[in-house]
């Protein structure tokens, strides 16, 4: 029997950056590229370079229903000419099961996320504990594997081609970027939706006047810094709003629209540092070992938090789960960043940049969760 393994999980940005602990393990248990089934082209985006990936497959939509979705035909005629193997089912969707299904896998060659991770009451985890201790575990038939120390995953890690990075350069040349790049990401795809008045009553919207504050602490600190606005095409008038309360200064750049998945990634690995909402790119800024500040709303740091080998600052309201970002003050975030940013006095490293240390995640703590403390 084939042992190369098939991870299925339609996650979002995010989703995917975390996902790279369970492509990683399962690439060295079983000494085999990975099959990948995602949603959307940044699953394809983010893996493209990595050689742990073999195949990524697209859904466009795991709640259309069958006959109506030709993405779902694709995938279910991939399965059966992909013959078996192990598959790793991170999604428990009754139209994901039933597509397995139709492609011909087999339940004995399943192993499936566990309901109650979950359930009510159920610990929280961090994402990438629940995806090693997934990743640990065999399916009923036998599909040989190799001795591996799990632990030696659990951080997400992304992998840049130099085709990604040649670009980028090329980029930032005609764009004239000169010294330290910092990157600001205001929004996560559901802030920006619905206009400007949803996306002020958002709880992770961060007002223009506080972003403008933390870019001229920037300044301060930093004067030939740039400091980049991220986000996607439908977010350019919100960075816009930014840039108009920053006064216009011209080291500040609107980026919205300008920073397909592989360049951004590019970006992420050459900046400074990076300040954001909890959001994907915040994920990808951590497992690109970019130092960074992440504010938190209501989702728990705890679940949620960006992981990877550089220094990641974590920022949370003093409400729990009904904290907002905007209750997070400028002054509160840029403490962050200097923190995220600043050599330790005293380290033994504090030649080295934070960017190349081990990750230093700091969390404020969570009232309402006992154990965050």
């Amino acid at each position: 029997m084939s042992a190369r393994p098939l991870i299925v999980r339609t996650g979002a940005f995010g989703d995917v950056v975390l996902l790279t602990t369970l492509i990683h393990l399962l690439h060295a248990r079983y000494g085999s590229p990975v099959d990948v089934i995602g949603a959307d082209a940044w699953t394809e985006a983010l893996l493209a370079d990595d050689p742990a990936v073999a195949e990524v497959r697209l859904l466009t939509s795991r709640n259309t229903p069958y006959a109506l979705n030709p993405s779902q035909w694709r995938v279910a005629r991939w399965l059966r000419q992909r013959g078996r193997g192990p598959v790793y089912m991170c999604d428990n969707h009754p139209r994901l099961l039933a597509l397995l299904r139709r492609g011909g896998v087999r339940q004995e060659d399943m192993v499936r996320r566990p309901i109650e991770d979950e359930a009510p009451g159920a610990p929280i985890r961090l994402w990438p504990d629940r995806w090693l201790d997934m990743g640990q575990r065999d399916p009923a038939s036998l599909y040989p594997t190799l001795a591996v120390d799990a632990q030696a995953y659990r951080l997400p890690s992304l992998v840049l081609g130099d085709a990604a990075r040649n670009e980028y350069r090329q980029w930032k040349q005609a764009k004239s970027l000169h010294g330290p790049l910092i990157l600001l990401q205001p929004g996560n795809k559901r802030t920006h939706k619905r206009g400007t008045v949803a996306t002020r009553q958002h709880p992770k919207f961060w007002p223009p006047e506080s972003w403008a504050a933390l870019a001229g602490a920037i300044w301060q600190d930093l004067p030939d810094a740039q400091v980049l606005l991220c986000g996607s095409p439908q977010e350019q008038s919100v960075l816009e709003e930014i840039r108009v309360a920053a006064r216009n200064d011209p080291r500040l750049h609107n980026l919205g629209g300008e920073l397909p998945i592989p360049r951004l990634l590019a970006l992420i690995e050459d900046a400074h540092s990076m300040v954001s909402v909890d959001t994907g790119p915040a994920h990808a800024a951590a497992a690109l070992a970019c130092p960074l500040v992440v504010m938190f709303g209501p989702a728990s740091p705890l679940k949620w938090r960006p992981l990877g080998p550089g220094k990641v600052v974590v920022l949370r309201g003093e409400r729990g789960d009904q904290s907002e970002v905007r209750d997070l003050s400028a002054a509160q975030v840029i403490s962050a960043w200097r923190s995220a940013v600043a050599a330790d006095a005293g380290d033994p490293h504090s030649n080295v940049p934070a960017r190349f240390r081990e990750s230093d995640p700091v969390s404020a703590p969570d009232p309402s969760n006992p154990g965050d403390a």
